[in-house]
């Protein structure tokens, strides 16, 4: 019998019990034992609820149970998350979770303790939700060199361009929706800032670089700033705007960034709508592969978790290390990355903004009082310095991806 105890009893942690549950007979087959959770650790009571003789109050009632193999994390946050973290690991017991937030502060550390204790510490759920992408990174695609990766990671701020897109709506008038339907917290800013896709490409990059990338090092801009104008523009080009967040090993060095991008039709990315995550991988052999799925939800994040379950069920016991150094490191390739620029100026800089960018192909969208273009291929650090002389003429721009 492999039994688990769960941390947090929210939309996830019920998602898990629910899905070990329901699905007993599937992951008796792949672990080769009956799966069972034995402990829900919580505040609260759940009268009524199917589960609710299996919840405790006392986190030591599951630390401390040696019949408890595995442990899902599925609190959310980074105080009481951390410390039952930390207080199953040194107890030998393998930790799988969905906290974004915890594995990009503190994962190599919670690696490092799994390691010292011969147990694992899994966090597959914390970047794509359902998507499965960590461990395909780490085990199916090891022969290939992983030049870049591009994705759209963050559901809200998605299914916000989508509805802008779709219907030509401002950005404050789809947040509110967003927010009246349960996608966009009363305080958004991790989402439409872009720190929730930071996080979660701060993983991911620390895992394809072998150090830690710390997600405040990361050059982040949110979608706040993407107007209805914006999007005509992205229209008249035959593209769409996506919050990306992209890793690249390439000739100016290794860098991780996440902006808006334009995506054109014959981007695998364009089509990725709504509340859908896709993650596309380049690799020197492989070439292009891409991860597509619902990045949030209960079942989906749940499914993410359990498959980590499953991994740490197959490996009792032992410890398998994971390519993640407790080593900081700032990626220093992105000032010299290149790539083209869409520019929005007012109308009366037009002259300016030519003189001051020698190739550019003039966008017309119907949208008086300005000048719109996209440039040819610039460094950052070049776009910037160009960008700057044009001073408050300058009304958006918006990176554009090849």
């Amino acid at each position: 019998m492999i039994n688990v105890g769960v941390f947090g009893y929210g939309t996830v942690g019920s998602g898990v019990v629910e899905l070990i549950d329901a699905n007993k007979e599937v992951l008796k087959k792949n672990t080769g034992d009956d799966v069972k959770v034995k402990a829900i650790l919580d505040l609260r009571d759940f009268p009524g609820d199917p589960f609710e003789k299996l919840v405790v109050h006392d986190v030591n009632l599951i630390v401390n149970d040696p019949e408890i193999s595995v442990i899902c994390e599925t609190m959310g946050g980074v105080g009481a998350a951390f410390k039952f973290t930390e207080m199953a690991l040194k107890a030998g017991k393998s930790v799988c979770t969905s906290n974004k937030e915890l594995v990009a502060l503190h994962g190599p550390y919670l690696l490092k303790l799994a390691e010292e204790n011969n147990c694992n510490y899994r966090f597959e759920a914390s970047v794509g939700g359902g998507i499965p992408i960590l461990r395909p990174l780490q085990d199916a695609l090891t022969a290939d060199k992983i030049l870049k990766v591009t994705a759209i990671v963050n559901g809200t701020t998605n299914y916000m361009l989508t509805k802008m897109t779709r219907e030509g709506a401002d950005f404050n008038e789809v947040l509110k929706e967003a927010q009246d339907l349960g996608y966009a917290e009363l305080h958004p800013e991790a989402d439409v800032d872009g720190f929730d896709a930071a996080r979660k490409l701060a993983i991911l990059s620390s895992l394809l670089y072998g150090k830690t990338v710390n997600y405040e090092d990361i050059p982040t801009e949110g979608i706040s700033k993407v107007s209805s104008a914006d999007i005509k523009y992205a229209k008249a080009l035959n593209c769409k705007i996506k919050l990306l967040a992209k890793y690249e090993d390439g000739e100016s060095g290794a860098y991780a960034c996440v902006a808006p991008h334009l995506v054109c039709e014959d981007n695998p990315l364009y089509n990725v709508d709504d509340v859908f995550n896709a993650i596309l991988v380049k690799g020197n052999m492989l070439g292009d592969a891409m991860f597509y799925g619902k990045g949030a939800g209960k079942l989906p994040t749940a499914s993410a978790v359990v498959g980590d379950v499953v991994e740490c069920a197959k490996n009792p016991g032992k410890n398998v290390p994971l390519n993640w150094a407790d080593e900081q490191v700032k990626l220093s390739g992105f000032e010299n990355s290149s790539r083209r620029f869409f520019l929005r100026v007012k109308e009366d800089a037009k002259e300016a903004a030519k003189a001051a960018f020698s190739d550019i192909k003039e966008v017309n969208a119907g949208v008086p009082g300005e000048f719109a273009f996209v440039t040819g291929k610039l460094t950052e650090a070049g776009f910037a310095k160009v960008k700057e002389s044009l001073g408050d003429k300058v009304l958006n721009y918006i990176r554009a991806e090849e």
